[in-house]
């Protein structure tokens, strides 16, 4: 059995990313943990305080737990960092209270955010994730790969940061209803179409990433590092 595990930085991003992917390693019988780092709704609005947004921050963790499920991953771990504000983090701090829920879940494979995204909070997370799974001597993780987030990895403009460019792709033919299933946990993050966050854009860029790779459906990744142990 493999463990796997996502850094999220914002409740659905899990599965923007990678919610194919992750229902794909369930029906396999793989572990799966999901770790969110922000909690996702005190940007929205000029209200302070994580008492003004209660209710809001509520609803998210139930959702996330909901779509957790579906996929077949385990309770998510939320962080509870600032919404869009995790650039003033301390990134020590964030990188080691990641390093400890590493090494209790001791991942095998590791999905996280695409460094160059619009989102700073995805920028802050990528950079916590490389440094808490840096290849130490008996460090489990063997595998990152980087996912795209509709709305965000999109619009970045590549004057600015690398573009994202897949080398890695997951055949989701079979899991992608499942994956937009879990996305109706989060009806209230969704939008109408034309907008990336939409459930018929994120069908279209599942059937345009599987017709890059010859499936029917895919997530794309970019191979962050990979390394194969001996023994």
């Amino acid at each position: 059995m493999t463990t796997v595990l996502v850094v999220a930085a914002h409740p659905d991003d899990e599965l923007l990313g990678c919610g194919g992917t992750l229902a794909r390693h369930a029906r396999a019988g793989d572990r799966v943990e999901i770790v969110i780092m922000a909690e996702g709704a005190t940007s929205r609005s000029t209200a302070t305080g994580r008492d003004a947004h209660s209710d809001e921050l509520d609803r998210l963790r139930a959702a996330a737990c909901g779509a957790a499920g579906i996929v077949g991953a385990g309770t998510p771990e939320f962080f509870g960092l600032p919404d869009n504000r995790m650039d003033g983090e301390v990134l020590l701090d964030v990188v080691q209270r990641l390093e400890a829920t590493i090494g209790r879940v001791r991942p095998t494979i590791v999905y996280t955010h695409h460094r160059g995204d619009v989102n700073v909070d995805h920028d802050v997370v990528h950079r916590a994730v490389i440094t808490a799974c840096r290849p130490l001597p008996g460090h489990a993780v063997t595998r990152i790969l980087a996912f795209e987030t509709p709305s965000s990895s999109e619009w970045m403009s590549p004057a600015s940061a690398a573009p994202f460019a897949p080398n890695w792709f997951v055949d989701i033919s079979d899991t992608l209803a499942t994956k937009i299933a879990a996305l109706r946990c989060y009806e209230a993050e969704m939008r109408p179409f034309p907008h990336p966050r939409s459930y018929e854009a994120v069908e279209h860029l599942a059937r345009w990433r599987g017709a890059t790779a010859g499936f029917a459906a895919a997530e794309a990744f970019m191979l962050v590092r990979q390394t194969e142990p001996g023994g």
